[in-house]
């Protein structure tokens, strides 16, 4: 279903509200990876753990500059310079919020139009940033079930976790 310019206007800013607070315990998750530990990864096909933090923040960004831009292009390599997960929210908090900022300034009409995404699909600008949400949601819980293995806690996600909540 097609939305005019007002609806996917309306929408871009309810998900880009959620995508702000999701963005609180995406840091938080990221920053649980314990030092010495950024090489873990629970199998062999599995990315490892910083590896798999910066493919979040990466693809967030990716996804918003495919918005602004009216197009997507290929990127998201992870610089020599992280090492920790201090470095991954260093970039986070450097690349993303501007990017978050210039997506909130679209016309509705930059909101609404079709995006090819290298020719697997073709849809409006804001479902794109719906399927960031998606992306970002799936990859962390996936990073917090590294956590564990890593010998570290699992922050709160959705409310408290088995390492949060008080035992009575």
């Amino acid at each position: 279903m097609p939305f005019s310019h007002d609806e996917a206007k309306l929408i871009a800013g309810y998900t880009l509200a959620n995508y702000e607070r999701e963005r609180n315990t995406t840091k938080a998750v990221i920053a649980s990876i314990p030092a010495g530990q950024e090489e873990y990864k629970p199998h062999g096909n599995c990315m490892c753990a910083l590896k798999l933090a910066f493919h979040i923040v990466a693809s967030e960004r990716f996804f918003l500059d495919g918005v602004i831009n009216g197009k997507f292009a290929s990127g998201g390599e992870m610089p020599d310079t992280i090492k920790t997960s201090a470095d991954v929210l260093a970039w986070y908090e450097a690349n993303v919020p501007p990017a978050i900022d210039a997506v909130k300034a679209l016309p509705g009409e930059t909101i609404s139009q079709n995006i090819d995404f290298f020719g697997m699909m073709n849809a409006q600008a804001i479902a794109y940033l719906t399927l960031m949400v998606n992306h970002s949601v799936h990859h962390r819980g996936q990073l917090s079930a590294y956590l564990r293995p890593m010998g570290a806690k699992v922050p709160g996600i959705y409310g408290p976790s088995g390492d949060t909540e008080v035992k009575k």
